[in-house]
């Protein structure tokens, strides 16, 4: 059967795709295990409490917990999977509707090629296997906001399959050591999402928009490989900084482009795995984590106290929910080796054509961070991970002659640090990757003391539009170069303070800071600590 014609999207620039509410039905699949009926809500067999793990043995409590994940994340394309209708996440409601997304009679679908090569892109990037031929399927239920009752999506053979996600998990109490990890992947497939329902509690009624119904996704299923929130909520992280890498999605959870379904259980070590009920709809990091840590508690809970888990999952069976789709025929794609003689490239998807245009995945850009900079992994992973960190740090280096190291330290200690306290995003900082540069090299070259270098950064965060020369310069914390000055505050310090001076001289370590700090007090911080210290020293010896 010939491949289905492809409908050319220029990438363009990504745009911030439609938002998601808790009405969406391509996350009502789960796991094969249990019927549901074309009914919304209704399962087609009475719920059943099952447990695997029988009542805690006296003097056991270990448990362990079983975590895999339901990944659908919007595909960043100018248009829909299969209509030319835009996407746009700000647009009033029901204006992005063709006449397909509608379902009125006599429209078919046309398969848009971006939305096909973000897929293989992704596969790619996830080690996937690609499928040269895949199939699309309907899946039927009936809801308002799916006009044609029916969703296209891939189930029997999807576009990509048997892939892996690595990622590291921070760990210790300083959360100083660094585990690599990897989950497998089950699958990629092609889908549309449904439209949008607008419950309006105060008229009792529901609206129905339908800009949204359409718009591209990708599921990405993975394997239970993962035993904990923390973990999901990472390799999340990791697969939102590879589709961002990509270009493929946005990723943005906060607007709906990434959403997440989590199947969990828990057993006891070495007995079979326990019943698995699902959290869907969650579309944040920290959220993932919390609910599923809060599962795996509650299941824990209600074993231990002789209950016993309720299967909650649902799914639809092959033979009742899903049936090929009649209008779409099989999505042949194409490899050096394969490529027919005299192909139309607009007609054909090449994947070593895609596969030579991947960029840097994140995994890579932190080795070099490692390799290039000194930095410790735990650095790396912080660097890449945190939106527009690493951006503000190359942009520093690229502007100050001090040593990466210090340069590391204080974007991640002191600049992260101030964003954290103040609940602030990278972009939303006032100090500028100039003005940290401009700061740290009068540091570097010894113009004012670390004392002074960190009074000097509250005071650019707080004025804003200020650089660092300015603020010493007003503050007066120029670095004190009268050494004859400085001796003189050290012998008035030791003369003030005869008692330390005693304790110094009977051996206590702790003694001579205390006299350090005095004479720092004195200088307004506009002496270096290991100049004092010399200094103290060498009038204590004498």
């Amino acid at each position: 059967m010939a491949a289905p014609v492809l409908r050319g999207c220029c990438p363009g620039r990504r745009w911030v795709l439609a938002c998601i509410d808790h009405s969406s039905r391509h996350e009502r699949r789960a796991p094969t295990g249990s019927r549901c009926s074309g009914k919304r809500g209704q399962s087609s067999v009475a719920p059943q409490h099952l447990t695997t793990a029988g009542k805690p043995r006296k003097g056991e409590h270990k448990w362990a917990a079983v975590v895999g994940l339901e990944i659908h994340a919007q595909i960043s394309s100018n248009s829909k999977l299969f209509s030319g209708s835009q996407v746009h996440f700000v647009a009033p409601p029901n204006s992005l509707v063709s006449f397909f997304d509608a379902s009125l009679p006599g429209t078919l679908p046309v398969l848009n090629r971006r939305c096909v090569e973000a897929a293989v892109m992704t596969g790619l990037a996830l080690n996937c296997r690609i499928n040269k031929k895949s199939l699309f399927d309907r899946k039927h239920y009936f809801y308002a906001d799916l006009p044609a009752g029916y969703q296209i999506t891939q189930q029997r053979l999807p576009i990509a399959v048997n892939g892996s996600l690595a990622y590291s998990v921070c760990v210790g109490t300083k959360r100083s050591q660094v585990i690599n990890k990897t989950v497998r992947i089950k699958q990629i497939q092609l889908e549309q999402d449904s439209g949008k329902s607008l419950h309006d509690d105060l008229r009792s009624q529901t609206l129905i928009d339908l800009n949204r119904a359409g718009v591209g996704l990708l599921e990405v299923v993975l394997e239970p490989d993962m035993s904990c929130g923390e973990e999901a909520a990472t390799a999340v992280r990791e697969l939102q900084l590879i589709l961002q890498a990509l270009g493929t999605s946005q990723a943005n959870m906060a607007e709906g482009q990434l959403r997440v379904d989590a199947n969990i259980s828990v057993h006891r070590p070495g007995e079979p795995l326990g019943v698995r009920t699902e959290v869907k709809n969650l579309n944040s990091a920290r959220f993932l984590a919390k609910a599923i840590d809060y599962e795996i508690q509650r299941q824990i809970r209600e074993l231990e106290n002789g209950g016993e888990i309720l299967n909650e999952t649902r799914s639809f069976d092959y033979k009742l929910g899903f049936i090929p789709e009649p209008n779409l025929p099989p999505l042949l794609l194409y490899d050096l080796a394969s490529l027919p003689a005299g192909a139309d490239p607009q007609q054909v998807v090449n994947i070593d054509q895609i596969r030579e245009r991947l960029p840097e995945l994140p995994s890579v850009t932190r080795e070099k961070l490692v390799q290039q900079y000194g930095m410790l992994p735990e650095q790396s992973l912080t660097l890449v991970n945190e939106v527009g960190l690493l951006e503000f740090f190359q942009n520093v280096i690229k502007e100050t002659r001090a040593e990466p190291k210090k340069v590391t330290s204080w974007v991640l200690n002191t600049f992260l640090g101030f964003l954290k306290q103040h609940n602030l995003a990278v972009s939303e900082s006032p100090v500028t990757p100039s003005a940290l540069a401009e700061l740290l090299d009068l540091l570097d070259r010894k113009a004012i003391s670390s004392a002074a270098a960190k009074q000097v950064f509250k005071e650019l965060w707080a004025s804003e539009g200020k650089m660092p020369a300015q603020i010493i310069s007003e503050k007066k914390l120029e670095l004190m170069q009268d050494q004859e000055t400085l001796e003189q505050l050290c012998q008035a310090t030791l003369e003030e303070h005869p008692q330390v001076v005693m304790d110094v001289k009977k051996g206590n370590p702790r003694a001579i800071n205390k006299l350090i700090g005095l004479v720092r007090k004195a200088t307004l911080s506009r002496a270096e600590p290991a100049v004092i210290k010399e200094m103290l020293e060498k009038k204590l010896s004498s």
